[in-house]
């Protein structure tokens, strides 16, 4: 089983997500209903494989597991939500009630000031990894940062000066680490030489022959999307290392 990522929790998911505008939560919450993965993507308008890897997603930032196949009975198996995704659900509709009562309560225009200050933005990096800055150090233009993603494995990172004192950086706060998918890396042996060189099984690949989009989980459960070259060698449950330049990875505040 995998181990639980020590970096985030529900509470933490909730404050990064907006339930009236990401998709992701309309996802879990169509699992919970129907308890099926394949159902939800339909529910939601998306593919089945866009509706895992936005659960994979959630579960990353929520520090743990969301759903759960279920095995046998009268329907054959599906999928359930976990205590864990309910908790999520449940923090996330109260976070809804009270941001609609401080809206009511400034009013029309206050509120539309209110929402467009307080808002909550989606962005296409898919790999959203909470992390705690382990250390900080400061040069002559650049901040660089060692930030723990778990308990196994520390990520390089680095931002201007300017950016780390507008958000306030300091040893030991938590922060999210981000990354687009394309600019990840993944490899079926070490390269020689990296920086940011996390090992882990693969969850999906694309075809051996043309390369593709990966899946990457590691051994905490945090699972890491990116491409693999052609004749990448690559097989299911197999060995994977997983490269994320340090100048790719941005940080942003977890809350």
């Amino acid at each position: 089983m995998p181990q639980e990522n020590v970096q985030a929790d529900p509470v933490l998911l909730t404050h990064l997500l907006n339930e009236t505008i990401d998709k992701r939560l309309d996802i879990l919450r169509r699992v919970a209903d129907v308890g099926s993965i394949s159902e939800a993507a339909r529910g939601a308008g998306v593919s089945y494989k866009a509706a895992w890897q936005a659960i994979e997603t959630l579960s990353n930032l929520a520090g743990g597991p969301l759903v759960e196949k279920v095995v046998g009975g009268r329907s054959g198996g599906g999928t359930r939500i976990t205590s864990r995704g309910e908790e999520v659900l449940r923090l996330n509709e109260a976070l809804v009630r009270a941001r609609r009562r401080v809206l009511e309560e400034f009013g029309r225009n206050g509120a539309e000031g209110l929402s467009a200050a307080g808002g909550h933005f989606l962005i296409s990096m898919r790999n959203q990894l909470p992390a705690t800055i382990h250390t900080l150090k400061i040069g002559s233009a650049l901040v660089r940062l060692l930030l723990a993603i778990d308990e196994d494995h520390l990520i390089r990172a680095s931002v201007t000066k300017e950016s780390a004192q507008l958000l306030g950086l300091r040893e030991g706060m938590r922060v999210v680490a981000l990354c687009k998918a394309t600019g990840v890396e993944v490899f079926s042996e070490p390269p020689e030489t990296a920086d940011n060189l996390l090992e882990g099984t693969v969850v999906h690949c694309d075809r051996d022959d043309h390369g593709g989009e990966c899946t990457v989980r590691l051994p905490s459960g945090l699972t890491l999307v990116g491409f693999a070259r052609a004749h990448h060698g690559l097989r299911r449950q197999g060995p994977a290392w997983v490269l994320m330049p340090c100048d790719n990875i941005a940080v942003a505040l977890a809350q």
